[in-house]
């Protein structure tokens, strides 16, 4: 349990980034619904600096509606690669909607992975894909890890669906705008009891513009929760 009362700092003074690697973003610009342009990513990337980010997953959309290739997004990341000078370690990965385009690029192997055998995958808010379990193990099948994104903001999912994906080694990634509310209090009750669970292993800021960074930065979060998120350990 957090206490009711104690100190609570803002989340771009407290620390909590510094170190950090941002395992879930769009900041690759002009490529889904996250960063429109180059300019407004290394921004966001002299930003990061600032508060001591050490490393970045660009992870854009691929789905049905933003049907990305893996060729485009390797062209987009080079070129975004060629515009900054900075020490922050960019990575290219993927954030893949669990439906028939996703099926057909596993099929095919046609992925960007995180550390060569993770995927970050995702589901609509509302409703999970028919046999999700199922998909899941295809994945695990296939040689990759799933990492779900964001497991907090998924309104269908139970305290045992999360325990179900763990016991499956299905690794869980949690949006750091969650811990200051962004999402609403559901989703923000939901990230302290996988967090108090000790069922999150990855760390993302699911970032997609300047604007969020500067909600973020500047959102409230209590001690405790600070350090709690700090222990997460992540491969």
């Amino acid at each position: 349990m957090w206490p009711l009362f104690e100190r609570k700092y803002k989340i771009g003074e407290s620390g909590i980034l510094n170190g950090y690697t941002d395992w879930h973003s769009h900041i690759l610009p002009g490529v889904d619904d996250g960063v429109r342009d180059i300019e407004k990513s290394l921004e966001i990337l002299e930003r990061y600096e600032g508060i001591g980010v050490k490393s970045v997953w660009l992870t854009p959309h691929i789905m049905e509606d933003i049907p990305n290739s893996t060729d485009h997004l390797r062209e987009r990341f080079a070129e975004l690669q060629n515009a900054y000078n900075g020490p922050i370690g960019l990575n290219l990965a993927s954030e893949n909607m669990l439906d028939v385009l996703f099926e057909e690029r596993l099929s095919q192997n046609d992925l960007l992975p995180i550390n060569g055998n993770h995927l970050l995958v995702e589901t609509s808010y509302i409703e999970p894909p028919m046999d999700l379990y199922g998909l899941l193990s295809r994945i695990k099948s296939a040689g990759y890890f799933p990492i779900l994104a964001h497991p907090e903001r998924y309104r269908y999912m139970s305290d045992e669906d999360y325990r179900q994906l763990v016991a499956m080694d299905v690794k869980l990634q949690m949006n750091l705008p969650s811990a200051i509310g962004m999402y609403g209090d559901e989703a923000h009750r939901r990230m302290k009891w996988l967090l108090k669970n000790g069922m999150y292993s990855f760390i993302g800021t699911d970032l997609h513009n300047g604007r969020m960074l500067g909600k973020l930065l500047d959102g409230k979060i209590s001690s405790s929760l600070c350090k709690s998120i700090k222990n997460i350990e992540t491969d």
